[in-house]
This record gives C-alpha cells, sequence and structure tokens, in this order.
C-alpha cells in the first residue's frame, strides 16, 4: 500500500480515537454526578486505557515527501484497529442508505438514529436516548411548570404507551384518562412504547390547544380530546380535616419535593394534629435523593430502601432516629410508582404505618440522567440499579400490596379508600 494512504489512514484513525477518548472522558464522566460516579468506579481502568493516545510518542516527519512515516506502538495500533472494525460497517450502511435509498433523507438524524438504538438493544423501557427536544420535555416535567396535559405515561411490557397516573386536577384528569389505559395514538398517529419520546412531544403542546387520544381501556377502544393546560405542579399540599386529622397529599417526587413536604408536614405538627394521612395515590415517582429526606422524616432509625448494580454491589440507605410521632395511614393505587413504592416499602416493612388502597404500579429500578453537551444538549437515561425494600422484597412489575386492601367505587361520589384511612387513624387515635 502507498505510504501515503497508510500516513493518511492512520492519521484519521489517532484523530478519531483521541476524540473518541475525550468525549468518553468529558462526557460520560461528570464531575458532580453522584448517581454517575457509582458507575463510573467501575469505568475508571478502561478510560485510563481509553485516553492512554493522548500521550502516545508519535513521530511525525514532512508529510510531502516519499519517506514520510509515523511511528505508532502495536497496542496503539491494535486499539485504531478495533476502532475501525468496531464502525466501519455502519458508516458503510449510512453511506449506502443515502446514496440509493427511494426517498431523500438528507433531514434524518442517523446519528441520534445509531444512539437510540444502542439503548434500544437493552430492551429495558426506561433506558432510552433523548433527542434535544426530548431531553428539554423530559426535564422541563421535573421543574414542575411546562405546558402539556398533567399525565404520566411509561413504556409497557406489551409493547404499548400506558397511563401510569393522571395528575389530580390536570386537563388529562378532567378529560378522564385513567391508570392503566393504553395510549394506542396521538391525533390518529399510531405510536409504540418503543416511540414514547416522539408520542410524549406530540402529546404535549400550547395551552388552549386540543390534543386527541386514542385510548384502550380494557376491552374498548375510545377517542379522548384533552384540551392542554400550563402545568404548574406542587409537589405538596395539606389541609386539617375533622377530628384532627392531617392530611398531605404528595403529587410527585421533582426537585423541590423534600423541602415542601417539610414545610406542609411541620405546618401539621404545630398544628397540634393527631394522626397523618399521606395520600401517594397516582404519584409517579421522580428523585430518589427527594424520596430519601421525605422517608427520613416519617421512621425512625431505620433500613429505607436497598439497592443493587450490576456487579452485585449493595448499598444500603437509612434514616436517622427522628420520626412523627403520631399515627401515620399511606393511601396508594395503582398509580403509585418508583420512588412512590421506595417509600411506601419502607414503612411498610418497618411497621411505622399502615398502607391503605389497592396494589401499587411495579417499578423497582433507579435510573441516573445524562445530558450530552457535546451533541447539543441531547442526553440519555440509563437503569443503573434495581431497589429492594427494607425486606428484600423485588417489587419490579409485581407493585406493592397495601395492608388494608379497598378499592375506589367509581360509581359512587365517595371516597372509599380516603374513608377507611380515616376510619383507620380514629381507631388509633382513640
Amino acid at each position: 500500500m502507498n505510504k501515503k494512504v497508510i500516513i493518511a489512514i492512520l492519521s484519521t484513525m489517532i484523530i478519531t480515537a483521541i476524540i473518541t477518548a475525550s468525549i468518553i472522558f468529558m462526557y460520560f464522566v461528570p464531575e458532580d454526578s453522584t448517581a454517575v460516579n457509582e458507575v463510573d468506579d467501575q469505568q475508571q481502568d478502561q478510560v485510563a486505557d481509553d485516553t492512554i493516545l493522548n500521550d502516545a510518542k508519535i513521530e511525525e516527519q514532512n508529510l510531502d515527501t516519499e519517506e514520510d512515516t509515523i511511528e505508532v506502538n502495536k497496542d496503539d495500533y491494535a486499539y485504531l484497529m478495533m476502532l475501525y472494525d468496531k464502525y466501519k460497517q455502519v458508516e458503510a450502511l449510512e453511506e449506502y442508505i443515502r446514496e440509493y435509498y427511494y426517498l431523500d433523507v438528507s433531514d434524518i438524524d442517523f446519528q441520534s438514529a445509531i444512539a437510540k438504538g444502542l439503548f434500544e438493544a437493552l430492551d429495558d423501557p426506561y433506558s432510552q436516548y433523548f433527542t434535544k427536544e426530548e431531553y428539554k420535555a423530559f426535564t422541563e416535567v421535573a421543574s414542575g411548570s411546562y405546558e402539556g396535559i398533567g399525565v404520566v405515561v411509561a413504556p409497557g411490557d406489551d409493547g404499548f404507551i400506558v397511563v401510569v397516573s393522571p395528575i389530580a386536577d390536570s386537563p388529562g384528569f378532567e378529560a378522564g384518562l385513567k391508570t392503566n389505559d393504553k395510549v394506542l395514538k396521538v391525533d390518529g398517529v399510531e405510536y409504540s412504547a418503543d416511540e414514547l419520546d416522539q408520542a410524549v412531544l406530540n402529546i404535549r403542546g400550547p395551552k388552549d390547544t386540543t390534543v386527541i387520544l386514542t385510548i384502550r381501556r380494557d376491552d374498548e377502544v375510545m377517542d379522548i380530546p384533552v384540551v392542554r393546560g400550563e402545568i404548574r405542579l406542587e409537589a405538596a399540599e395539606s389541609e386539617v380535616l375533622d377530628n384532627n386529622i392531617g392530611l398531605l397529599r404528595l403529587v410527585s417526587f421533582d426537585e423541590d419535593a423534600a423541602l415542601e413536604f417539610e414545610n406542609h408536614l411541620n405546618s401539621l405538627l404545630d398544628q397540634g394534629v393527631d394522626g397523618l394521612i399521606l395520600d401517594l395515590r397516582n404519584n409517579g415517582g421522580g428523585y430518589l435523593d427527594q424520596c430519601l429526606e421525605i422517608t427520613d422524616h416519617l421512621l425512625g432509625e431505620a433500613v429505607i430502601v436497598k439497592t443493587k448494580d450490576n456487579a452485585g454491589n449493595v448499598e444500603i440507605e437509612y434514616s436517622d432516629a427522628d420520626k412523627i410521632d403520631i399515627p401515620l395511614v399511606i393511601l396508594v393505587n395503582g398509580g403509585s410508582a418508583s420512588a412512590s413504592e421506595i417509600l411506601t416499602g419502607a414503612v411498610k416493612d418497618n411497621e411505622a404505618g399502615t398502607i391503605v388502597g389497592t396494589t401499587t404500579f411495579g417499578k423497582g429500578l433507579v435510573q441516573t440522567m445524562i445530558p450530552l453537551p457535546l451533541y447539543d444538549y441531547a442526553g440519555f437515561k440509563l437503569t443503573i440499579k434495581q431497589y429492594f425494600t427494607p425486606d428484600d422484597y423485588y417489587i419490579n412489575k409485581i407493585g406493592i400490596e397495601p395492608n388494608v386492601f379497598i378499592e375506589d367505587d367509581e360509581t359512587t361520589e365517595a371516597d372509599e379508600q380516603f374513608d377507611k384511612a380515616v376510619e383507620i387513624l380514629l381507631e388509633q387515635i382513640q
């Protein structure tokens, strides 16, 4: 092979490798991310190997002569060839598609499609790659303010998009959407669970506009028009009921949930309530750290949750000795998911309160969110751990059974689950 060709190939491969190693180090090992650092500890040695090219001794002479040479040590050369072998097929396929596909593909983002394919290969509905627009939409929900219909959805095991929980008093709630509804179409366009991100983008939109969701509920298929609104989530709300019972409703575990919860809890305690109902119905979850702070108020010195990573390492989260000193009842249903289930499982296993309602959603996995500044602030969500209740119960796809099982009768205006919670508290108070 001509020396100039060899030099050109090796130079390109070296540059590619250096850029690749830099991306891995700069954007997959963020300094301030606690959740990711847990994974990074297992990858440090490999990252060090990948970035060795930065220190490679490359001697470069005048490239305009036949005698030009580039010296690369054996290990670096093997690494470069590995990169070439690994990605040459993808590049060749993309080039072939661009040249011969019967439609214009100039607007297709192949780079994002390849990245999405990596996560789809995991067959994990909670691990996803987001484009810039998708990542922005996903993170806006956690901020507590966005325009849409106020419904938490997730990819279902059956391949459909499933409604986890409609937020109370949101447009979706008022339109009649219910937990476990299957979303078949958005404005007449079909979407599967694999297309959840795009479906969510189309469900959301400017307030006062209408989106039509085609829903399957049991064996019935129906179209439900929903007028979008401005969703401003207050994570917590509270009031003092008759018989001096405190009611604290927690609608999410967003980034300010722990502070809001503590403020409402202290207000109720200052008013001298004799018992507390914590309503987690249709709470689809949120941040783990917020959940741990909130649960710590409800337990004495005890285990809150156990998490296990892919190497089998188990981490245990504990609460301190301080706790509320009044009877506690927690309300749950099929829309109580993720962080709601961590809290519920901790209270149930530690016998710190009574769980009332129906079986929870069943999500026993922990994700981390990573932005990718190099790619115009796209990002990804990856499942990094399983979690177990203090008694080692794995609730994924199973849920948590309440101590007192009672369904809400939708044919009546009464809230049978709430009434049962009040009844139990009155017995404990007296």
